[in-house]
């Protein structure tokens, strides 16, 4: 029996070598993952100011902007005035794009609201963008809240301040997280138009490692998981699911908006539908054909549509200050 002791415990001490590196790299492996899909490829914009400005007077009016994050960084993004003591419309895209992605809508919105409008990048997104890595929606959330107070900053000609009435956010994916995340946090924020909704940062990280890492994305997604500890040490990365943040939105006007083309969040975004209070007043379509996330591939009639309902949405949700 002594004899069978001593043979169990020579194979664990052989084993346990074994095991520790095991761990060892699959840690370093989820980091690596973290790493990889948090630093964002950049092609260039859809279409420039600049180019965008010759065909409509309205877009030859956006100008380029940067204001302070709440970490000491810096965000640009491109800003419509609108006229005095009218509301400001937030607009976040999603993972992977950039300002240009929603620029037409921003162009469309200020033609039919005379809102003003704010289009930033958010961080690790853009052209030379400042900040080199995304948090996947936890320091997004507080860039959106910088945001507002950049739009609290803005004058009029007259130097009263420009906007009045309130705040209105549109967010996509990634956008969406930070924006609903924001209205949680700034009663402020009137109005909220979110499309695709992550049930939480983990879900929009593993739908990123599953389309970047296709091969055994059931692996990588749970080691990228994993990897989000050490990656953000600093506690950077919100591990609060959407629905715990929406059962705080209350008293506002939502929008929520999903399609099967992108079915990772068709399905919590028809969820989180049920998560807030019965004082938010809620319009919900999550059958759209496409939805936010494919709209660039639609007939233009079809992106009309799309926009249309936002502007609908906003405009008859914001009431212009007194």
């Amino acid at each position: 029996m002594a004899k069978v002791k001593r043979l169990f415990k020579s194979f664990l001490r052989l084993l346990l070598p074994v095991v520790l590196l095991l761990v060892v790299a699959a840690a370093a492996a989820g980091v690596w993952l973290v790493y990889e899909t948090s630093h964002t490829a950049h092609l260039g914009y859809l279409v420039t100011t600049e180019k965008y400005g010759q065909l409509s007077s309205r877009a030859a009016q956006v100008t380029e902007e940067s204001w302070p994050t709440r970490d000491g960084g810096v965000l640009k993004g491109w800003l419509l005035r609108g006229s005095p003591n009218l509301p400001a419309i937030l607009l976040l895209h999603k993972y992977g794009a950039d300002r240009s992605h929603v620029l037409n809508l921003g162009v469309k919105l200020s033609e039919a609201t005379n809102f003003t409008v704010l289009m930033p990048d958010q961080r690790a997104h853009g052209v030379d963008a400042a900040t080199q890595f995304t948090t996947f929606g936890g320091k997004e959330s507080e860039d959106a809240m910088a945001a507002i107070d950049y739009l609290k900053t803005l004058k009029s000609p007259e130097q009263f301040q420009l906007v009045g009435g309130g705040f209105g956010v549109y967010g996509k994916e990634l956008g969406a997280i930070a924006a609903l995340t924001a209205a949680g946090s700034n009663p402020e924020i009137k109005a909220i138009a979110l499309d695709s909704v992550p049930a939480d940062s983990d879900a929009l990280l593993a739908y990123t490692i599953g389309k970047r890492f296709p091969f055994a994305s059931i692996v990588t997604e749970k080691l990228g998981q994993i990897g989000t500890y050490g990656y953000f040490y600093d506690g950077s990365y919100n591990r609060t699911t959407m629905c715990d943040v929406a059962r705080g939105v209350a008293d506002r006007r939502l929008l929520l908006l999903a399609g099967a083309d992108a079915p990772a969040f068709q399905e919590s975004t028809s969820k989180l539908s049920k998560c807030f209070p019965n004082s938010t007043r809620m319009d919900s379509d999550t059958d759209l054909k496409p939805s936010g996330m494919g709209i660039l591939n639609a007939s233009i009639e079809t992106s009309e549509a799309y926009d249309q309902r936002i502007i609908d949405f906003f405009r008859n949700s914001l009431t212009p200050a007194m």
